[in-house]
């Protein structure tokens, strides 16, 4: 170990960590100040990685839960020879910066994921280690070892006092995720004041009933982290959650109080620390050189660590040709199997939901690499996988159906961190109303552009018996409401599969499919290119008329019913038309919206929720037929007829 290396480089990232903060007068640098000798031995000595690849495929992984602490992550980025230039440090916090308030996923080299909302980073890392090991399972063989690396992350007061971080550290403790190394930064300050306002609990125990492997060190001890690192590596069975004692803002004339978490030190408060740490007053962004030499003495080492690596795989590859083209497959994100989609055909009456599990299991087929599961409602959301992989466990790393428990954010959070890693293919599934619970979750998957699936059944008021608490009014709206997340709500068997179809194309954005409980016909479509214009959100079931006076714009299981009220109008000729994505038909041009809509002089909407949005697409509010209130508790027809909210009203409201 280096300790003259690592020293300089700890002093570098306060140095830099405090002058961009107060060159941006808005920052956090307590956490960049207090746990700067973390991510020296971190970087120089602990870390697995090649600066010039940052997307090397067996790199460790290391996730700044803390966000807010971002100028730790960038300063070090930076040293370790990254594409973060001194530039960049200093238009941190800038339009346009390299360097934005929290580390942002596709923004910054070398940063692994968006952790701006406490608590999600450490439940993507275990996201992320959770994929290692799968991959490591289905890649690696007696002679070759292809997937090895480790998931660090570091996390924060805040970030434990988050229920998303319970979630998913629960989880990780029950599958045994060895490979996952957690680092606490212990220095009991949060933005009010000491934490002992309302943190009393003991951690340590805490993390022990998890499951997890529990260490206590100090934070300005490289030498003792590197051991406390090799004792977390060495077993197996366990993740390591390291505690280590800190001092927030360390060297800053108030360090160790609330006030130096989130708030620049101010230009006295910067002269008087640089003085207390023995750097340069009149150098700003001063870099000690003995960092950079430190870190440059270190780019050969890691370059060929990934050479050998690179040998190695390519041995594996000689010998393993079937493998080889497997992870060709998953890491590409092109299908590994042929399997046919389930033919449905009109007449046939089943719930969106089974249609989707019947399409789910063809792309399992198809996708080798789709894995996912459900909150503790596999059953109802037909997500069982029928193949012979079974349940992933501990002792079963190989499987593709994951169990999360009840933890719908921790799910989430995990989906996007197996994501980021890559190799995989995530989804996840609960009821539609439970998505509140996740939502959080999938606002930051959208923010990262990965492409989560999403699997939400139950999707109305037609759950019936079980009432309000679980009848979705507003929740398709604030999903839609969330930039780019693709809503798909499909009104029978057929417009489910396309809607699987699209949501495994999709590359750059997480997919929510909203699925009915109750069964609906599978209806005639009015001619063969219904498919290519569901692909772009909307397409015409029912003609009526080329000129027709009405056309209703229907989604999900309102198509049905829309379908129904048509045959109750008289005297005037009306079209239905399937909106399979609202957003998606709203960005087509205004030639296929006239087509698909046919010039009706009067647009009517229907769908089992709020109004919100539709005043976009109907000719006037009245003419939105929805459901501006909370549900009942009741047999699905009773609570429809009680709405008001059946093919009957609809119909009256179009023979107006």
């Amino acid at each position: 170990m280096n300790e003259k290396g690592i020293a300089a480089a700890a002093l570098s990232v306060r140095s830099l960590s405090m002058d961009a903060i107060q060159k941006a007068n808005s920052g956090h640098p307590g956490l960049p100040l207090g746990c700067a000798e973390l991510a020296a031995v971190l970087y120089g000595e602990i870390l697995k990685y090649n600066p010039a690849d940052s997307k090397w495929a067996d790199r460790d992984r290391f996730v700044l839960s803390a966000g807010h602490g971002s100028m730790l992550l960038y300063s070090i980025l930076h040293l370790a020879g990254y594409k973060v230039s001194m530039d960049d440090i200093k238009s941190f916090r800038q339009v346009g910066s390299k360097c934005p308030g929290h580390p942002e996923y596709g923004m910054t080299d070398g940063v692994e994921n968006t952790s701006g909302p406490l608590g999600q980073g450490v439940a993507m890392s275990v996201g992320m280690a959770l994929a290692e090991s799968m991959l490591a399972a289905r890649f690696n063989t007696d002679k070759h070892t292809v997937v090895d690396h480790y998931t660090y992350s570091l996390v924060g007061e805040g970030c434990l006092q988050e229920g998303v971080a319970s979630e998913a550290c629960s989880l990780a403790g029950h599958l045994k995720l060895g490979k996952l190394i957690v680092f606490y930064d212990q220095n009991q300050i949060s933005i009010d004041g000491s934490t002992t306002i309302t943190l009393t609990e003991d951690i340590a125990k805490r993390f022990e009933a998890y499951g997890w492997q529990v260490l206590h060190g100090d934070m300005y001890d490289p030498a003792g982290i590197i051991k406390l690192v090799e004792q977390a590596k060495a077993c197996k069975d366990k993740p390591s959650f390291i505690m280590l004692k800190s001092i927030i803002g360390k060297g800053a004339p108030n360090q160790n109080t609330a006030d130096v978490h989130g708030a620049p030190l101010g230009v006295e408060g910067v002269k008087t620390a640089k003085q207390q740490l023995g750097l340069p007053v009149d150098k700003d962004f001063y870099v000690v050189p003995e960092a950079y030499a430190y870190f440059e003495e270190k780019k050969a080492a890691r370059a060929q660590a990934e050479k050998d690596w690179e040998a190695e795989f390519a041995a594996w590859s000689k010998e393993n040709p079937e493998l080889r083209k497997m992870w060709d497959a998953f890491y590409s994100g092109t299908p590994s199997g042929t399997a046919e989609f389930p033919e449905f055909k009109p007449g046939d009456k089943l719930a969106t939901r089974d249609a989707s599990g019947k399409a789910l299991n063809t792309i399992a087929d198809r996708f080798l690499n789709l894995v996912g599961g459900s909150a503790d409602l596999m059953g109802p959301n037909k997500t069982k996988l029928a193949h012979d992989d079974g349940t992933y466990q501990w002792n079963n790393r190989k499987g593709r159906t994951i169990e999360f428990g009840i933890r719908e954010f921790a799910m989430s959070a995990i989906c996007a961190g197996m994501a980021l890693h890559g190799g995989l293919r995530p989804f996840c599934a609960t009821f539609l109303i439970f998505s509140d619970y996740l939502r959080p979750s999938l606002r930051v998957a959208a923010l990262m552009g990965v492409n989560t699936v999403y699997v939400l059944t139950h999707d109305s008021i037609y759950v019936g018996e079980d009432g309000p608490t679980h009848q979705p009014i507003e929740t398709l709206a604030a999903l839609r409401a969330i930039p780019n997340v693709q809503v798909l709500r499909p009104g029978d068997a057929q417009e489910t599969v396309v809607a699987w179809e699209m949501a495994m194309e999709s590359k750059d954005h997480p997919v929510c499919l909203a699925l009915t409980r109750q069964g609906l016909p599978v209806y005639e479509k009015f001619d063969a290119s219904w498919k290519q214009n569901a692909r772009k959100g909307a397409y015409v079931v029912l003609e009526g008329s080329s000129a027709p006076d009405i056309t209703v714009l229907a989604t999900g299981s309102e198509v049905s019913m829309a379908l129904d009220a048509a045959k109750l109008v008289s005297g005037k000729k009306v079209r239905v038309v399937s909106v399979l994505d609202r957003k998606l038909f709203a960005m087509q041009d205004k030639a296929f919206k006239n087509a698909v809509i046919g010039g009706a002089k009067r647009v009517v909407t229907a769908e089992a929720g709020i109004s919100m949005g539709w005043d976009a697409f109907a000719t006037s509010h009245e003419d939105i037929f929805c459901i501006n209130r909370f549900g009942e508790s009741g047999p699905a027809n009773k609570v429809a007829e009680h709405l008001g909210f059946t093919a009957a009203k609809l119909a009256e409201l179009l023979n107006k």
